[in-house]
């Protein structure tokens, strides 16, 4: 951190005028300026807590360069996150009433004043949809979910906490995923998990703090596309962005020597690379620079780790038959679900999963049986596995999308197929692991899914959240940034304390 206060104390020096004359100089230092991107024009941040709050009241374990604000009950997320949004209708929010009432327009029951997307607001009828999809009641807590689509994840109806009343202000997937990430629906805040880093630090050296992977579901397999910056570290130092995982080639780009080049040679390379940055480090005070260093010895340290991660030899046979026939593919939600459990096991801070497919606007019944089997076996293995290792005691598991589906009919409605659209009025996401009230069922709907009935949790809520059971009070975790202090939650969210333990 001596590197930081130092970024802080010159960085009134650093003028317009002195960073292109001594760009001039050299061929070296403007190359060293190509690399950084624009968060190192970011104001710096006094302290990694909002000013006068940042003394903690409960000190971190060693190692950690940050502290708690409070006992934390988690030490680590994974995040599953459902891209495209699921169906609550089919699998978590149980409504005989479609049933009762297919074909019938929507507003014969509800006064539709949410707003439509472009794909739906100019059909002349609303008609609702009911599901084609068997719901029971599971575990000793008798939660009822979709039997026919998720068999595994009913099992684990008395571990898990659903919430059924989730709401959200975007309509459109990419906002909606960016605010999930991000906590605002415009690119250019940090993800959660770098938040999480910049607040904690990192409990594993040889691995990055914040890892994502991403699969493609068999659902809608030519769907929207992910972006880099939904793990980014927005205007916080790039230190803290997310590291993804390949599904091809090096697990992390360039992780191997080039052809003739040794670990030796390498090493040397590094010293001398970063003696020229921490020269520039000091003349220029650029926290930035600082990141460059340390993103350079992850890398090295990582030639190591890695290969380790992603050796699935010393896995048992069951465990890898838990996790289903693709476990071994890379690339796929099964495999990523093992190597998260690994991630977890080697204390990677937050672990996100984007699983692509979930968007079926046209024949649902012909697509999302597909894209639950994806994750059926998998995500059931994965929870299971944590339970039986201990991890779950200190591991925060969540799945869920970002917003719900309508319950009219996008499209034709027969007795064969239907669809729906994007509906953030009012959708599931479960929760599961340290500090969540196991086999609960949180909030509610009215009978044909389109308004909040009951304890609506907006997504500031969740991060809110999120962050109290890893020891963090959301209001003062903060960073400054072109003359106010940021935080993930903005200026909104509540802890929802009825769902913890």
């Amino acid at each position: 951190m001596k590197s930081l206060d130092l970024a802080n104390e010159h960085r009134m020096m650093l003028t317009r005028r002195h960073f292109f004359g001594r760009s001039a100089s050299g061929v070296g230092v403007a190359a060293l300026a190509s690399m950084m991107d624009q968060s190192a024009m970011a104001e710096p941040a006094a302290s990694s807590l909002t000013p006068g709050v940042g003394d903690s009241d409960f000190p971190a374990p060693s190692g950690v360069m940050k502290q708690y604000h409070k006992p934390p009950k988690a030490k680590r997320v994974i995040y599953l996150f459902q891209s495209g949004a699921p169906s609550q209708q089919e699998m978590f929010d149980y409504k005989p009433a479609l049933q009762q009432h297919e074909g019938k327009e929507l507003s014969d029951f509800v006064e539709m004043n949410q707003r439509v997307t472009g794909m739906t607001a100019g059909q002349k009828s609303f008609p609702i949809a009911g599901s084609r999809y068997k719901f029971a009641k599971h575990g000793e807590c008798g939660m009822e979910l979709g039997s026919d689509l998720i068999p595994k994840i009913s099992t684990l109806a008395d571990d898990m906490c659903l919430i059924r009343s989730m709401h959200t202000e975007a309509i459109n997937h990419d906002p909606a995923m960016t605010f999930f990430q991000s906590g605002h629906q415009l690119p250019g805040r940090p993800s959660v998990g770098s938040w999480l880093h910049y607040g904690l630090g990192s409990l594993n050296e040889n691995l990055p703090t914040f890892i994502s992977m991403v699969s493609r579901g068999t659902g809608r397999p030519n769907c929207q596309p992910l972006y880099d910056r939904l793990w980014g570290s927005g205007f916080l130092p790039s230190t803290y962005a997310g590291v993804k995982l390949m599904s091809v080639g090096d697990p992390v780009l360039y992780l191997s020597n080039p052809d003739g080049f040794d670990s030796k040679a390498r090493r040397r390379m590094l010293d001398d690379l970063q003696q020229l940055n921490q020269n520039k480090l000091e003349e220029f005070g650029d926290p930035e620079i600082h990141s460059r260093i340390q993103q350079y010895e992850l890398a090295y340290r990582m030639q190591t780790s890695v290969p380790d991660l992603i050796d699935f030899s010393d896995e048992p046979q069951h465990v890898l038959d838990a996790y289903g026939p693709d476990v071994k593919k890379r690339g796929t939600y099964a495999y990523n679900c093992l190597l998260a459990r690994r991630l977890a096991e080697r204390d990677v801070r937050f672990i996100q999963l984007f699983h692509m497919g979930w968007d079926q606007h046209f024949t649902l019944p012909k697509q999302l049986p597909g894209q639950c089997r994806d994750v059926d076996q998998a995500t059931t293995a994965l929870v299971n596995d944590l339970k039986q290792r201990g991890l779950m005691d200190d591991t925060l598991v969540v799945w869920g999308g970002e917003f719900g589906r309508t319950s009219y009919c996008q499209g034709t409605l027969n007795a064969e197929t239907y669809g729906r659209d994007h509906h953030p009025r009012c959708f599931s996401l479960w929760m599961a692991g340290a500090g969540v009230k196991p086999g609960m069922t949180y909030g509610a709907t009215d009978e044909v899914c389109y308004n909040i009935t009951e304890n609506p949790v907006h997504v500031h809520d969740l991060h809110a959240t999120m962050l109290h059971l890893l020891g963090i009070d959301h209001e003062r975790l903060t960073y400054r940034f072109q003359g106010r202090y940021f935080r993930l939650t903005d200026v909104h969210g509540h802890v929802i304390k009825d769902i913890l333990t």
